[in-house]
């Protein structure tokens, strides 16, 4: 695949440059100046907007380990050609989640802290030393693509011989932590609002992941196809969305499911702060796109996936903010909004992560060469 030329100037890269500019000056006024200077937290909210993009990140980085399973656990080889962009994904999820935790810790110099103080009693340590080591896995499994884009093969096959049990503590260590993000929530029972606090909190997270994670891979091939270019057949990407939708029917029914056992239903129907977020993330993020996706004339349409994906994406994204700031609110006496520079870090962070993934497809081999006929408008 013939690489476009990196200075070429366009509207998206001037707005990526200056995203990317105002993140890193808001990110050295945080730390010179502390977390009370440049954030809107405190201590009624000592986690706000970074801690929902975590949980965000976190879960569209889910693809990797659900595609690395299908294909080389359960022998799904039709999806082969979707492993390596799905790392990639994953891997840089997974290395701006670490990047927005350091700047998020009230004294960043003490990162190192859980490498050598060990509490196995804390959902914290569990989720410090998972996020840890795979990452570590998924630099492993990178690896081969930058090494053959070089023809070092030595390597490559040594990698591959001992490839194995590292996709399956991947796969573990993935499974754990995509699931105790919601297990720290399970501490505020009094604080999270009903139509968020469910002891299935760890479940929901793990299913609606899944969903999402297969959206953003969804997503990023068709960005990454204008101008005529397949890099995955319209048959593989409408299989993607079928397995976006079965997640999203299984979240719909476990979620509404749960909110009738615990007779939170009729949260739903007061017209409230809450139930407005809560109608807008289902709705918007669950149930249009799950109806969406059962036609497969959408399914094999570039603009219908397109719309299905992203709105899978919004919902999904809804969902981690709502529990994470949402649901905390007790409107309108104790809310909270993030500040310009929490704002501008974020935005900064998810600029490196949409430039990198553009950046790395284009000149390295992530996408196996097709024959495919594009999918339809």
């Amino acid at each position: 695949m013939k690489p476009y030329p990196i200075f070429r100037i366009t509207v998206w890269k001037v707005i990526a440059i200056l995203l990317i500019g105002a993140g890193v000056v808001s990110a050295i006024a945080r730390f010179r100046l502390g977390l009370g200077a440049t954030t809107h937290l405190n201590d009624l909210f000592p986690w706000g907007l970074w801690i929902g993009f975590d949980f965000l990140g976190i879960g569209l980085a889910a693809a990797g380990f659900t595609i690395v399973a299908a294909v080389n656990l359960f022998h799904a080889h039709e999806y082969e050609p979707i492993v390596r962009p799905a790392i990639l994904t994953a891997f840089i999820g997974y290395l701006l989640v670490v990047l927005v935790l350091v700047i998020d810790l009230g004294r960043p110099e003490n990162f190192w802290h859980p490498l050598v103080m060990w509490n196995p009693h804390s959902v914290m340590f569990e989720i410090t030393w998972c996020v840890i080591l795979y990452t570590t896995v998924l630099s492993l499994e990178f690896a081969p693509i930058v090494l053959e884009k070089f023809n070092m093969h030595a390597p490559i096959k040594m990698i591959h011989n001992v490839s194995l049990p590292f996709m399956i503590v991947g796969v573990l260590l993935s499974t754990l932590h995509q699931s105790s993000f919601g297990s720290l929530y399970l501490i505020v029972p009094t604080r999270l609002h009903a139509l968020w606090y469910t002891p299935l909190l760890p479940v929901l997270f793990f299913i609606s992941c899944i969903a999402s994670g297969i959206s953003m891979v969804i997503v990023e091939t068709l960005i990454l196809s204008r101008n005529g270019r397949v890099l995955l057949s319209p048959v593989l990407m409408a299989n993607l969305a079928k397995m976006s939708a079965v997640a999203l029917a299984i979240y719909l029914v476990v979620r509404i499911q749960d909110l009738l056992s615990r007779g939170a239903w009729h949260e739903m129907r007061t017209l409230s702060y809450h139930s407005l977020a809560f109608w807008a993330e289902i709705l918007i993020g669950f149930v249009v796109p799950f109806i969406l996706l059962m036609f497969e004339r959408v399914r094999f349409s570039r603009r219908g996936l397109y719309l299905s994906a992203l709105l899978v994406l919004a919902g999904f994204a809804a969902n981690r903010m709502n529990t994470a700031i949402t649901g905390m609110e007790t409107w309108p006496s104790q809310t909270y909004f993030p500040s310009l520079m929490e704002i501008l870090i974020t935005t900064g962070i998810a600029a490196i992560g949409f430039t990198a993934f553009t950046l790395i497809a284009r000149y390295l081999p992530i996408f196996a060469p097709t024959n495919a006929t594009s999918t339809h408008s």
